[in-house]
C-alpha cells in the first residue's frame, strides 16, 4: 500500500538546493530593512553635520518661521522628501545649499529624515 521512497543523492542535492534558494530570497527580503536603518543613522548624521548649527531639533535660529516642524513644511509646500533634498543641496532664500558636500543619494537620505521627525514632530524616540 504504502510505498517508502528511496532518498538518493540526487533528491538531497534538491532539497539543498531549494534550501539555499530560500535562504536566499530571505535574505534579501531583510535587506532593505538594514538599509532602512543604515540610512536612518546616515541622515542623522548628515543633519548633525549640516543642518542643526541652525535647525536646532527642527527649529531655525535665524528666522523662526522658516524651520523644519511638519506644519511650516506643509505651509510652505515643501512637504515632500524630493523637494526638502532640492533645497539641501541648492538651498533657499539665505541659507546655503551643499550639493557640493552631500555625495549620492545624501540629500535624499537628509531629506527623508527631516521629514520622518518632522512628522514625529522631533521628538527623539
Amino acid at each position: 500500500m504504502f510505498k517508502i521512497f528511496k532518498l538518493n543523492f540526487s533528491t538531497f542535492k534538491a532539497k539543498y538546493f531549494l534550501l539555499i534558494v530560500i535562504l536566499c530570497i530571505f535574505s534579501l527580503i531583510s535587506l532593505p530593512k538594514k538599509l532602512i536603518a543604515l540610512d536612518t543613522r546616515n541622515g542623522e548624521s548628515l543633519f548633525k553635520h549640516h543642518c542643526a548649527g541652525c535647525h536646532v531639533n527642527g527649529g531655525n535660529i535665524i528666522r523662526r518661521s522658516k524651520n523644519l516642524k511638519i506644519s511650516s513644511l506643509k505651509r510652505n509646500g515643501i512637504d515632500d522628501p524630493e523637494l526638502i533634498a532640492k533645497i539641501a543641496r541648492e538651498g533657499i532664500g539665505i541659507m546655503d545649499g551643499y550639493g557640493d558636500l552631500l555625495v549620492d543619494n545624501d540629500d535624499l537620505i537628509l531629506a527623508n529624515w527631516i521629514l520622518e521627525q518632522a512628522q514625529k514632530a522631533w521628538v527623539q524616540g
